[in-house]
């Protein structure tokens, strides 16, 4: 009993971006609505671009029903080659994984996104021909491995050569001239004990390192070269209490003993004038052993999407039965405490013991960014503002040499190097926007664009394992546009996918400004953290309430339940006494929302990002639209007081 509307011979025309062209399409594909049993859906053309898969039907020909929050780049019906995750054929009822080559053409195409979209679409209608032109293209395009220079940000680029991406970036530092180091040491006051160098201009150095980077100013051009660039205290930030935090790369564990020799010298000489007791002291911490693996963390992650990538209502309302042991056996939320636990200590060293904290890992570029970026968010209220918080991923992220290119597997060279390292850091972020969303400039629908941004290949951030590759592939000889080495596009543009109006709801509206300071208050604050010399409140008093909409019970819970949870959670890695009573001491005491944050990490403190992960299955959608809604209207409520504020405004230069 298919409802089969006839399909309308209306031409309905792809929109392709410059560079885009089409690979392949089938016409007459029915996409089931949503997979309710009831084969509810709508007739049209599925496609494959050298960019995307898309599903046109006449709704996409009309402009009518344009969503308020629109993507320009890509639709609702569109998923980027990036995005695709896996994709199932349906044989007789039966699912199968598709990859490589087909022998036998499916009747349903099943395919689940990295965004966490699933898609069902049934050929039991296309011609023979266009069912194995389009699976097999389908599953070609999205599935093999690719070369990077095959990118479709090469075809853009190309195509539309005039982008000069410096428009829109509002302020976000781009790391990528020592200029802009030279501000950030000034800006954290880290410029008296360190240095910006341009030892690695044209990469003479290495290629793993950026092109200008910060050091201590003890360290020689001539030991940087001699080392290439290894066993280097890479700056990452001041406090502003002059403790500075540091990464570096681990040593290779089999070395001759003339060359461990020489290290550990030049090594020594480095450490004497970090660590200077009484005055300064140097913790280092190695993160491949004290923080769970990428390995862990992809098998992790891997677990936790399988509970959102539903196929139908039947399959929710089962998984929900068992939601909550689910939830806790695939040990994602219990990694994300993990790892803000780990950015705690390491605030609390910088904060309260005023140590540098040297953060030690293999490359240094994966859970070193993870937790330098957690700690400035915590530490530095420039970097909860918008453009701080991007000028903080370009800073540690982009050209701090994170491999996006590998641990997003965008080519799909190899299974074993992915792993979600940056979604990681985003899922922690949110954590503290959602138990302190005043402190904030940004919202959560912010990070979940930014997370869906990973798999757009038009903005060149996140394409690229190092400045080095995107230098040596953007000039290479091939490539060269007419006008030059092309420029690609910054993700930090946000109006090249959304119009003014959506990008408004990237915007905190309860975001709480910085109030400015007086003179005579100013000198004392700098230096006088308010929480550092204060010890913890007995257990039994409540906390002050914090946060928006809070009630008082929430804390009697949360000081009931939380403290016993809490203590069966923590009594496997149990922190020491002074981790314990910094953290105690600074929940006890009312939030000031531009100093130190530190987040809730006890139990059930952690919770699931359900804007990203939940946003796309309607049985887990609350009626009323929840904290959406409320923004929304807070939205509305603050552009009405502005209207109004003008109005009186103009009123009363008329009376003058």
């Amino acid at each position: 009993e298919i409802h089969i509307k006839e399909p309308i011979e209306k031409e309905v025309n792809p929109r392709l971006l410059p560079g885009e062209l089409l690979l392949c399409e089938a016409s007459t594909v029915y996409k089931y609505i949503q997979e309710d049993g009831s084969n509810r859906g709508t007739y049209g053309k599925l496609i494959c671009t050298n960019f995307k898969i898309a599903f046109l039907d006449e709704d996409s020909a009309s402009d009518d029903n344009e969503p308020q929050f629109k993507n320009k780049i890509v639709g609702e019906n569109d998923i980027t080659l990036q995005c695709v995750d896996q994709i199932y054929g349906v044989y007789d009822e039966k699912k199968k994984l598709l990859t490589g080559q087909l022998r036998k053409y499916p009747e349903k195409l099943i395919i689940y996104c990295k965004d966490l979209r699933v898609f069902h679409f049934c050929l039991r209608y296309t011609k023979e021909e266009e069912v194995k032109r389009i699976v097999s293209g389908i599953v070609h395009h999205s599935q093999t491995p690719k070369l990077l220079k095959r990118l479709f940000l090469f075809s853009y680029a190309s195509a539309a050569p005039n982008n000069t991406g410096k428009h829109g970036r509002n302020q976000t530092v781009m790391f990528d001239a020592l200029e802009d180091w030279r501000d950030e040491l000034e800006r954290t006051k880290g410029n008296v004990k360190y240095k910006a160098v341009a030892t690695n201009e044209g990469y003479r150095v290495s290629e793993k390192l950026p092109l200008y980077f910060v050091v201590p100013i003890c360290v020689s051009e001539e030991s940087i070269l001699k080392f290439q660039g290894r066993y280097i205290c890479i700056w990452c930030w001041s406090c502003h209490n002059g403790a500075a935090l540091l990464k570096m790369s681990a040593f290779p564990k089999e070395q001759d003993d003339s060359t461990s020799q020489t290290q550990k010298a030049f090594l020594d000489g480095i450490y004497k004038t970090i660590s200077k007791p009484p005055y300064e002291l140097l913790k280092t911490d190695d993160l491949s052993s004290s923080l769970p693996s990428l390995q862990d963390i992809q098998t992790a992650y891997t677990r936790f999407k399988q509970l959102f990538l539903i196929d139908n209502s039947t399959d929710f309302w089962d998984t929900d039965v068992k939601w909550f042991s689910l939830l806790e056996s695939t040990n994602w939320l219990e990694i994300i405490r993990r790892f803000l636990k780990k950015a705690i200590e390491v605030a609390e060293c910088l904060e309260r013991q005023h140590t540098n904290v040297l953060l030690v890992e293999e490359s240094a570029t994966d859970l070193c960014c993870v937790i330098s970026s957690l700690v400035q968010v915590m530490m530095d209220s420039y970097s909860r503002t918008k453009s701080g918080f991007q000028s903080l991923i370009q800073k540690e992220w982009v050209i701090g040499g994170h491999g996006f290119l590998d641990r997003c597997n965008h080519l799909h060279k190899n299974d074993k190097e992915e792993a979600p390292v940056f979604l990681l850091l985003l899922n922690c972020v949110w954590q503290l926007v959602q138990q302190y969303p005043p402190a904030f400039e940004f919202t959560e629908t912010y990070l979940t664009v930014l997370s869906d941004s990973l798999y757009v290949p038009i903005f060149s951030t996140f394409f690229f394992n190092s400045q080095h590759q995107k230098d040596t592939t953007t000039t290479g000889e091939s490539l060269k546009t007419q006008s030059g080495p092309f420029k690609f596009l910054t993700v930090w543009d946000w109006s090249v996918q959304f119009e003014p109006k959506a990008q408004a709801l990237l915007n905190n509206p309860l975001y709480a400004e910085k109030p400015k300071p007086d003179k005579s208050q100013r000198k004392t604050a700098r230096f006088k953290h308010q929480r550092q010399l204060s010890l913890p409140l007995t257990q039994t008093k409540c906390s002050p309430k914090r946060g928006f909409f809070r009630e008082e019970t929430d804390h009697l819970i949360k000081n009931i339940l939380g403290k016993r949870i809490g203590k069966f959670i923590n009594s496997s890695d149990e922190p020491h006494n002074s981790f314990r009573e910094f953290y105690d001491s600074w929940h006890s005491k009312p939030v000031d929302y531009h100093g130190l944050l530190l987040p809730r990490i006890d139990g059930p403190e952690i919770k699931v990002w359900a804007q990203r992960y939940l946003r796309w299955i309607p049985e887990a959608q609350l009626h009323g639209g929840g904290a959406i809604a409320t923004a929304a209207k807070i939205l509305d409520l603050m552009e009405e007081v502005q209207s109004l504020q003008v109005k009186m405004d103009e009123e009363h230069s008329q009376a003058i």
